[in-house]
């Protein structure tokens, strides 16, 4: 997951906006790099749980092993924690002044 306490993310977001970069840009990229650890953590998470399901398939009693209800409400949740996750510290980083940030630096 973005680290918005790293001081090269935080730096590359203050030079981007003092540059002029639009708050929407920064935001989206910062966004884009969250969705593709999802995406990744996403395909191995799933592919996990379903060779984990095929271990414990004789300990479900009355239960299917891969019920795409569980599933759907799990990539949901942990694709909703992570949008929160990563807007609401990209957010406050972007309404930092870009100069005040830059010389604290």
């Amino acid at each position: 997951m973005l680290e918005l306490h790293e001081p090269s993310l935080i730096g590359e977001i203050d030079v981007r906006m003092a540059l002029g970069a639009q708050l929407r840009s920064v935001l989206w990229m910062i966004l884009r790099e969250s969705v593709i650890l999802l995406g990744i953590g996403l395909g191995l998470g799933l592919s996990l749980a379903i060779a984990a399901t095929r271990g414990i398939r004789n300990q479900l009693f009355g239960l299917s092993a891969i019920d795409p209800a569980t599933f759907a409400t799990a990539i949901v949740a942990v694709s909703g924690m992570v949008a929160l996750a990563t807007w609401i510290p990209a957010r406050r980083a972007t309404r930092v002044d870009p100069v005040v940030a830059l010389r604290f630096e």
